[in-house]
């Protein structure tokens, strides 16, 4: 490695693009093009950098597998970056294991760290958990033991555990301080801000209240009866009844906890659950047969009586009942969550993420479009989607696929 080369590197690992940008902008050789295409990616020119990054892999011969395993991770990087989660992940495994045979543990690491966030911003939560539990962060360099942590930081938010998620943000911000890089620092800091936003609202007979993720983790392993409008479905302490494939079941569930201890008439159910201004007998036997499915699935947790004008909710045991409503209301509510990172998004990334088809996510892009609460840039298959970040509430429960509370 000539000196170039290595002062370059160097300006890289601490964060200065520019720096390394300048010893070798006029370069043309594979090791240059590599660090080109890190800098130009450091500078948000993802696009550029996955190009240099691929001229650079190219340009190493076979006898240089692990400087071509190097640019793969890279590549995935800024993949990740650019919200491109359609591609395979093996060639980032294949790279990976080239890596560990090389002895080259870091970068080993930082590809599994790769793997792990893709993972993250799929929903695929209990992979990601897999996956974490296998990484052994001692001894690393500080930023990536700052990256690691951030991740089980992020997984330990997913699903509501806040302790765990504050200690690891501790580490993260410990380890993103000795590494000196202002990029993540910033990162630790927003994510240790998400934990005193509001992150839900709490709609009960009482009126309206905003909670924090450990407010809302804390009324979830309560007694009461919670209609829990962020995950769909309905839960108390340990028991959790997931709603989330029934839509008019939990249609019925949040209309009868919004008016309890009150009933709800027949016909306002039947608009609710089944959107139809003009209700017929079909509508009404439906309505018997969906009530009947609900009384059943949450018959441990409380009783749907009928009344003279419609139906009530009876929870077991005294308890008091609870909606936990989103921070922001609208039927693209996870949408909006995905975007309000601030990064910009294709159709089929959110696609990926959200489990729906592309086309369903473009309709919903179009609707938000015409509101104002997202933009587009670009053209056909280079359009992407951005959104203002969301700074006075988290979106965290909004994500896709959270684990289940335990």
């Amino acid at each position: 490695m000539d000196s170039l080369i290595a002062a370059s590197a160097r300006a890289l690992a601490a964060g200065d693009a520019l720096g390394a940008l300048k010893r070798v902008a006029l370069r043309d050789d594979p090791p240059a093009l590599a660090l080109r295409g890190i800098a130009m990616a450091q500078l948000g020119e993802h696009p550029r950098a996955r190009e240099l990054l691929r001229l650079a892999a190219r340009g190493f011969g076979a006898h240089e597998e692990l400087a071509r395993a190097r640019c793969v991770v890279a590549e995935a990087e800024v993949a990740l970056a650019m919200r491109d989660l359609g591609g395979s992940p093996r060639p980032l495994a294949a790279a990976s294991a080239t890596l560990e045979a090389h002895a080259d543990h870091a970068n080993a690491l930082q590809a599994r760290l790769i793997a792990l966030r893709r993972l993250l911003l799929l929903g695929r939560l209990d992979e990601a958990a897999a996956a974490l539990a296998r990484l052994d962060a001692r001894g690393l360099p500080p930023a990536l033991a700052a990256v690691a942590e951030l991740a089980a930081a992020e997984l330990a938010l997913r699903s509501l555990r806040t302790g765990p998620a504050r200690s690891a943000l501790a580490r993260a911000h410990e380890a993103a301080n000795r590494a000196r890089v202002p990029a993540l620092l910033a990162e630790v800091a927003e994510a240790r801000a998400a934990l005193d936003r509001p992150a839900a609202r709490r709609l009960s007979n009482g009126g309206e209240q905003a909670l924090r993720l450990d407010e809302v983790a804390a009324l979830l392993a309560s007694d009461a009866l919670v209609v829990d409008a962020c995950r769909r479905g309905v839960g108390s302490g340990d028991a959790w009844r997931p709603l989330a494939r029934r839509p008019v079941l939990f249609a019925l569930a949040l209309a009868l906890a919004e008016a309890w201890p009150g009933d709800v008439d027949r016909e306002a159910l039947i608009a609710r659950a089944f959107r139809t201004r003009r209700p017929d007998e079909t509508h009404r036997a439906r309505l018997r047969v969906e009530i009947g499915r609900l009384r059943a699935l949450v018959a441990a947790l409380a009783q749907i009586e009928a009344t003279a004008r419609g139906f009530v909710l009876r929870p077991r045991d005294a308890r008091d009942v609870v909606v936990l409503a989103p921070p922001i209301d609208g039927d693209q509510a996870s949408l909006v969550a995905l975007l309000s990172d601030g990064a910009a998004w294709s159709t089929s990334a959110l696609g990926l993420a959200l489990g729906a088809s592309q086309r369903t996510v473009q309709r919903a892009l179009v609707e938000l479009e015409a509101v104002g609460r997202v933009r587009a840039i670009g053209r056909a298959r280079a359009q992407r989607w951005l959104s203002s970040p969301l700074t006075g509430f988290t979106t965290i429960l909004l994500l896709p696929a959270a684990l289940p509370i335990e």
